[in-house]
């Protein structure tokens, strides 16, 4: 008597259009995961694969901790490579660890 009626009927449904923002939603967040995340890091193995390919005997590589050298020996099969340090020292590191290679006589000019 003293409570009126609800007007449920009157409201207007939101299960449609919430499904289909949900949707949007999780395709722009797909597209910012990709262009952001997922293909700049393939693109940066893809030209450290591209580095690994084209190593040879006698250049000259930075390797990721720092170590300056000139490569002096390849092992394909067990991927190590052997560095001269200098005229005296040489070190064997595995290939994935070189991240440049450098212009010929950067090693002298330092």
């Amino acid at each position: 008597m003293f409570i009126s009626n609800a007007h449920a009927a009157d409201a207007p449904i939101g299960g449609a259009g919430g499904t289909m923002e949900l949707i949007f939603m999780l395709v722009i967040f797909g597209l910012i995961f990709y262009f952001m995340i997922f293909r700049p890091q393939s693109k940066r193995v893809k030209e450290h694969k591209n580095l690994m390919g084209s190593l040879s005997k006698g250049d000259e590589v930075l390797t990721s901790g720092g170590i300056l050298g000139k490569i002096a020996k390849i092992s394909d099969e067990n991927d190590y490579v052997l560095l001269t340090i200098n005229e005296t020292s040489e070190i064997t590191i595995k290939k994935d660890y070189i991240a440049a290679v450098l212009p010929k006589g950067s090693i002298k000019s330092l």
